[in-house]
């Protein structure tokens, strides 16, 4: 039967990994509707991973073409129309004018020299500089012709040559320079602002001329050839696409939807290979190969964060990295162990991260957060444990992930700072999940966390709180057996708080019947079990472990906390109740039906069940026997531990000789300290005349209270506080 359960167990496996590899596969190669495949790309999107050429090709590009021949066209300078003599004599036709209204307005005889400046601003083409006006009409006869008829020559000089508007400036610098040098400086000066008034340009710009450039220049301008060889890369990851960008992988033939066959196979190749990891892994540790359905949930938790990552988070920027993977590790660590949390987050991380731009530095950011993660966990008794491991992930991962982005060339510090959000939202959503999964996967799988466990030591737990009113002497004797089987516990690397809080809870059941347990009767008073026969007396005892199931279900204590409840006595005898059975029988054991004297059980399914059995069955011997010193501490001890491989109750909780051996060593430890050798007091010998000294028990103190004549006797209690005020 026991080959044919394990025959089957290795069936569900091999039949899960062979489901998982599939699944596996399918994550691979399904396109995420969320990350926009190459065919889908359009004009302003961003790449979302570097394109490289699947072949080496060369061809006209079109798009470039055009753009260089519109470079050519707009490299034309303007084009302007040859020089336009007509320009030059209508300037030299206005000149004259003016200087005909300047002489005569010299020659009026009647007009003052005030009047004369006046009607000289009524020029329109020519405003005259400050004292100019003033000069000109000082001037003789003589020297105002000379001044006009070199004005006259100067313009047409300046006239002759070519001038357009961008450079009317220039050609009206160069006037004074062409002025006769045998005129007086002043005079010169005059002629200089006469004609530079009237120099324009005579070359005007030309719309179609222009026009006709462009186009010659367009037609002769080179067609584009470009040319990749086989693995260049065409459009870089984050690069803004463009027209030439799509024609690219237009002429590549990247724009077809569908996969070739070595996509299939190189996929189907990293599964296998980490499927195998994992096979070859799990063989060699047969606690969790005999639990199938740990291994199943493991392998759907794993496979929801794989989907998760591959078809549910868009392949943006730096969106990848906010994917908390280390979350997934955390919580295998604080459920199962270290080794099986580093292993599944590598397998993970490889594939999530296959054929992603950057895959190299990103499956480093999640394997090596995650792995500071995993080993900054601790013992996980507390929220705290949980948000420090995922921030260290965070920010260990993110170190990881700069040492690889400082390695390419950036320009500002755009890349630094999104990546520094995305390992930050990382670390938070990596705590929240954490939590959250921990505590669903435990249930699921029968376990209890170490946030839950911490959670039922509190004493203000409703049931610690029932079984301290109640159950004063069970609720002492539980403290005394959970310090027994956490110390032991922890000599032989088992779980100590589990063993802790299961010896907190093993005896809740007395609750319901508190008074029929020696622990919780009060010395002189009548034993009810002494009313009652065997049978009955040993079904209300039995019954504490039903009842406790009962309790726990009612207060919905773990599963794993009800197995301490139903295994701490496993299949054990109640030898009191059977010794007064078999003697009320004439001491003929033949006459009394010895099932009826058995604990249901199940015996110890658990290192951490049967430490509590030990324990428990060791405190109550030291408890009952009251032991002197280390040697009869010793001996009840072993009569316990004798007593339980007898009755072969360990035989299902792995437990060696030598973890038994550590066991008795670490409880002998603990029972020494509380049953210490006490220090015997002298009694002082009664004077003469005087009372004997009375005994602890008799001893009183004398209290004077407020209105009393006579003091009081309060007896001498060490647990009584007395206010003396």
């Amino acid at each position: 039967m026991l080959f044919t359960e394990s025959i089957r167990k290795k069936i569900f496996v091999g039949l899960m990994f062979f489901v998982m590899s599939g699944l596996a596969l399918a994550a691979l190669i399904i396109p995420s509707p969320l990350r926009p495949s190459i065919s889908s790309l359009e004009v302003g999107q961003v790449a979302p991973q570097d394109i490289v050429a699947p072949k080496a090709i060369s061809y006209e590009s079109a798009v470039l073409t055009a753009k260089q021949r519109d470079a050519a066209a707009r490299a034309v300078t303007p084009v302007y129309a040859p020089l336009d003599t007509d320009v030059a004599r209508r300037q030299v036709s206005r000149l004259r004018n003016a200087l005909d209204f300047i002489s005569s307005v010299r020659a009026d005889q009647y007009a003052t020299s005030e009047q004369k400046l006046a009607d000289l601003t009524a020029l329109e083409d020519f405003k005259f500089q400050k004292g100019s006006d003033e000069k000109i009409l000082a001037l003789s006869d003589a020297r105002w012709q000379t001044v006009q008829q070199e004005t006259i020559n100067v313009l047409e000089q300046v006239m002759r040559s070519i001038i357009r508007e961008n450079r009317l400036e220039e050609a009206r610098r160069s006037v004074p320079a062409l002025v006769s040098l045998s005129l007086p400086e002043e005079q010169a000066a005059i002629v200089a602002e006469l004609a530079v008034a009237f120099v324009a340009p005579n070359s005007l710009y030309s719309e179609a001329l222009t026009e006709q450039a462009r186009q010659q220049a367009s037609k002769y301008a080179q067609p584009v050839i470009r040319s990749y060889v086989a693995g260049e890369t065409v459009v870089p990851r984050g690069k803004v696409i463009n027209d030439a960008d799509i024609e690219a992988l237009q002429e590549l033939g990247l724009t077809q939807p569908e996969k070739q066959w070595q996509d299939y196979i190189s996929a189907a190749g990293l599964v296998i290979v980490i499927t195998a990891f994992l096979v070859l892994y799990l063989s060699r540790r047969p606690r969790l190969r005999q639990d199938p359905r740990a291994i199943l949930l493991i392998a759907i938790l794993f496979l929801a964060f794989l989907y998760i990552a591959r078809l549910g988070v868009p392949e943006r920027g730096f969106v990848p990295y906010m994917i908390p993977l280390s979350a997934f590790s955390i919580v295998l660590a604080s459920l199962f162990n270290n080794e099986l949390a580093l292993i599944a987050i590598l397998a993970l991380a490889l594939l999530v991260t296959y054929d992603l731009p950057g895959a190299l530095g990103l499956t480093m950011f999640h394997t090596v957060g995650a792995m500071f993660g995993v080993f900054s966990l601790g013992e996980a008794r507390r929220v705290f444990d949980f948000l420090r491991a995922s921030a260290i992930s965070a920010f260990t991962g993110g170190a990881v992930a700069f040492a690889y982005l400082f390695q390419e060339v950036k320009s500002g510090w755009g890349d630094p700072v999104n990546l520094a959000g995305a390992t930050i939202v990382n670390g938070i959503a990596s705590a929240g999940l954490t939590l959250v999964i921990q505590y669903f996967l435990a249930q699921a799988l029968g376990m209890i966390s170490p946030l839950q466990l911490n959670d039922l030591t509190r004493p203000d737990h409703p049931l610690l709180r029932l079984l301290m009113r109640t159950s004063p002497g069970t609720y002492q004797h539980s403290l005394q057996v959970a310090n027994l089987a956490e110390q032991a516990a922890e000599s032989v690397d088992a779980d100590a708080l589990l063993t802790r809080v299961g010896a907190l809870y093993h005896d809740i059941g007395k609750t319901r019947n508190p008074g029929y347990f020696i622990e919780n009767q009060i010395p002189g008073q009548l034993n009810p079990h002494d009313e009652l026969d065997p049978i009955t007396s040993a079904a209300i005892i039995i019954r504490h472990v039903e009842d406790g199931v009962e309790l726990a279900r009612e207060h919905r204590l773990p599963l794993r906390i009800q197995d301490f409840i139903l295994e701490h006595h496993g299949t054990a005898l109640t030898r009191y109740q059977y010794i007064h059975a078999v003697k009320a029988a004439g001491s003929d054991e033949s006459l009394v039906n010895k099932a009826n004297f058995y604990y249901p059980g199940p015996r110890p399914q658990s290192r951490e069940t049967g430490i509590v059995m030990l324990a428990d069955g060791c405190e109550a011997a030291t408890r009952a026997r009251r032991p002197r010193d280390e040697a009869e501490i010793r001996a009840i001890i072993q009569g316990i531990f004798d007593n339980r491989q007898k009755e072969n109750q360990l035989d299902d909780t792995s437990l060696t000789f030598n973890d038994l051996i550590k066991i008795q060593a670490a409880f002998l430890e603990t029972l020494k300290g509380i049953y210490h050798p006490r220090i015997e007091y002298p009694k002082l010998e009664a004077a003469e005349g005087m009372s004997p000294a009375p005994s602890d028990h008799e001893a009183a103190i004398q209290v004077k209270l407020p209105g009393q004549e006579a003091p009081l006797q309060v007896p001498n209690d060490h647990n009584l506080e007395i206010d003396r005020r």
